[in-house]
């Protein structure tokens, strides 16, 4: 027998996920002193001063467990956006949510789940190895949300429906009252799971966020996350907002201790610190328009964001622009994984990393000419 015999037959068919070179491999293949990671959407400023002096003192409490269901930070954060406790549910990234979602409403080889193609790779991922089928509507023209496409794409044995709003790798997004009536459309099993990951981003946020509005429907799941705001990623932490009875069943079979003590500390304290918050607000929504006027100058597509990172068409093929960025030390993100081999993304980095991105950006056209 085989080692992969003893595996199931469709795990065996899956790749793992591919993050691209890391800043040293960057810095070691083109001999370079510094690189510039504007690829994974992460927080320009860092993190929160507050959340690394929580971090400091909290370091001698490693060996002690967690408190089971993290019952402060599930009333820290039902008390910051104003829902119940009951119906939050603290996960070891939002990824974790996602995959309790699918395992905990769909029957392999029964239920369906919804999402546009292209979508974010967890959803893909999960489902697969849950045995669950996938159904994916293609986005409408410019990336823009056909909700109808997706509501046309249920049937009554659909589980879960996946809408990110901001889209990635777009930044494309829709108001509250379009998803709204789009909940209400749902086939009565289906829930529509709202992965709210960049939506903090949005200008205004109130107008696309769905949490100010949970309640108004009783088939609604909100995700959001910690990694991009609060500049939490490498802690791993999320959270869903969702009916209370399926936050019940959701706790009932997660991993105990799945959200550990340092990132619980954190996530406490990154809620504390609003100035940090309002700084890294400002500073991607300033970037954000300035990388967008400036790409546009300089001959790219640019598709309209209400995310920390924009999607733009190079006015030379995008493979030679990733390349060309790489050299120079500036790490973006190819899109060829999400089918999209013309297009690339770039998050919003901090003004002295915007500057050096369209540095580079402008030496590589004046160098083509």
């Amino acid at each position: 027998m085989q080692p992969s015999d003893r595996v199931r037959d469709d795990v065996r068919e899956f790749t793992p996920y591919a993050p691209g070179l890391s800043m040293e491999e960057i810095k070691e293949r083109y001999g370079l002193s510094r690189v510039i990671k504007l690829a994974s959407n992460e927080n320009p400023l860092g993190a929160s001063p507050l959340v690394k002096r929580v971090l400091a003192r909290k370091a001698d409490m490693v060996f002690r467990y967690p408190r089971a269901g993290n019952p402060a930070l599930v009333a820290a954060l039902a008390a910051h956006h104003g829902v119940p406790g009951e119906c939050v549910v603290a996960g070891n990234g939002s990824d974790e949510i996602i995959d309790l979602l699918v395992r905990v409403t769909c029957r392999p080889g029964i239920d369906n789940v919804v999402a546009f193609a292209p979508c974010f790779s967890i959803y893909v991922q999960q489902t697969r190895l849950c045995g669950v089928e996938l159904r994916q509507p293609p986005l409408g023209a410019d990336f823009a949300f056909d909700l109808p496409a997706l509501a046309g794409a249920c049937d009554e044995r659909t589980s879960l429906v996946f809408l990110t709003n901001p889209d990635n790798p777009s930044g494309y997004a829709v108001p509250a009252e379009e998803i709204i009536a789009l909940a209400r459309t749902l086939p009565p099993k289906a829930l529509l799971v709202v992965d709210e990951a960049y939506a903090e981003f949005a200008d205004p946020a109130e107008r696309y966020s769905m949490l100010a509005r949970f309640g108004q429907c009783d088939n609604v799941v909100v995700l959001r996350t910690f990694s991009k705001l609060y500049g939490l990623a490498g802690l791993r932490l999320g959270f869903g907002v969702m009916p209370a009875w399926l936050a019940d069943y959701m706790l009932r079979v997660r991993l105990p201790f799945s959200v550990n003590l340092l990132a619980e500390a954190a996530g406490l304290a990154a809620l504390e610190d609003v100035d940090f918050v309002a700084a890294s607000l400002e500073t991607v929504r300033r970037g954000r328009t300035l990388l967008a006027d400036t790409l546009a100058g300089l001959g790219c597509r640019l598709y309209p964001s209400q995310a920390n990172f924009l999607m733009f068409k190079p006015p030379y093929p995008a493979a030679d622009m990733f390349e060309g960025l790489l050299t120079r030390g500036i790490i973006v993100r190819a899109l060829k994984s999400y089918g999209l081999p013309d297009l690339l993304r770039v998050s919003i980095g901090n003004d002295e990393e915007n500057a050096a991105f369209l540095a580079a950006f402008k030496d590589i056209i004046d160098h083509a000419v």
